[in-house]
């Protein structure tokens, strides 16, 4: 063989063909930052800083009156080029605000999650599944209530829609990917620790309120071979002012020992 030829590792051939994806949890507060200035732009103006592949969007809100863009999913989608899964209370216009998914990737299916608990404010959660590559990543948007008897109540919901058996029609994830508003700075709580065990430990910052941040009230789960790699709280000058959230940022990777464990007949061939 020439010296001036070099064979690449397989492993990370492997690892180039599925790139890093970016995902963000955001509270957008209605569009109404903390100088109470309904603005949409705003929001928009800061994901397109972020550039997320996919981004779970809580309080978003179905239509304001009077306003310029009354249907914030639509305009947030055009304005960041993505697909939008909003959830029923958007499609149903049954609430004022809602859960939002916006993403590159194609959507195989999505549902909603009834989340809500006797009277307190309605609240829900977006079931979807993305393709990425050849991949199926399922992805769950939340926004958890107020009270800690009804995030537990909420808690138990999500964990039991993801045990329940799929539909002939949907696919079988191969990772989930869970984001969202829990309202939960403890980590101690019996809540997180149910989700902790069902889908692994979650990335957590302080991301409220946006101006001086000191609650974790935003979360990101990430369950193998999806490997959240790293993240961060977006906190440019514009984000503090857009919303009382600041966005929670991660890196998702797929893990390369997977793929060499399911492709070793071409690894073997390869290195021989």
């Amino acid at each position: 063989m020439p010296d001036d030829i070099v064979v690449a590792d397989p492993r990370f051939l492997l690892a180039a063909e599925a790139p890093a994806v970016r995902v963000v949890t955001y509270n957008v507060h209605k569009c109404v930052g903390v100088d109470r200035r309904y603005d949409p732009e705003r929001i928009a103006t800061v994901l397109r800083e972020i550039d997320p592949d996919i981004a779970c969007l809580q309080e978003v809100a179905v239509r304001r009156r009077n306003a310029q863009h009354l249907d914030q999913c639509a305009f947030l989608g055009e304005a960041t080029g993505c697909h939008v899964v909003p959830s029923a209370a958007i499609r149903e216009h049954r609430g004022r605000c809602g859960n939002a998914i916006l993403t590159r990737f194609p959507v195989l299916a999505a549902r909603s999650i009834d989340l809500s608990v006797g009277a307190y404010a309605r609240r829900g959660a977006i079931d979807a599944d993305l393709l990425i590559g050849d991949r199926v990543l399922r992805v769950i948007a939340t926004h958890f209530g107020l009270l800690a008897g009804e995030r537990q109540l909420q808690v138990n919901r999500l964990i039991a829609a993801l045990a329940e058996p799929l539909p002939p029609e949907r696919r079988a994830a191969d990772a989930v990917l869970l984001m969202g508003d829990l309202n939960e700075w403890r980590g101690s709580s019996d809540g997180i620790r149910a989700l902790d065990r069902r889908l692994g430990p979650s990335a957590a910052a302080r991301t409220f309120p946006s101006w001086l941040p000191v609650l974790p009230l935003d979360r990101i789960y990430a369950t193998y071979p999806a490997v959240l790699r790293a993240s961060h709280v977006y906190r440019s000058p514009l984000a503090r002012l857009a919303s009382d959230h600041l966005p929670l940022v991660g890196t998702l990777h797929w893990s390369v020992a997977r793929a060499v464990s399911q492709r070793g007949d071409w690894l073997d061939s390869a290195a021989a």
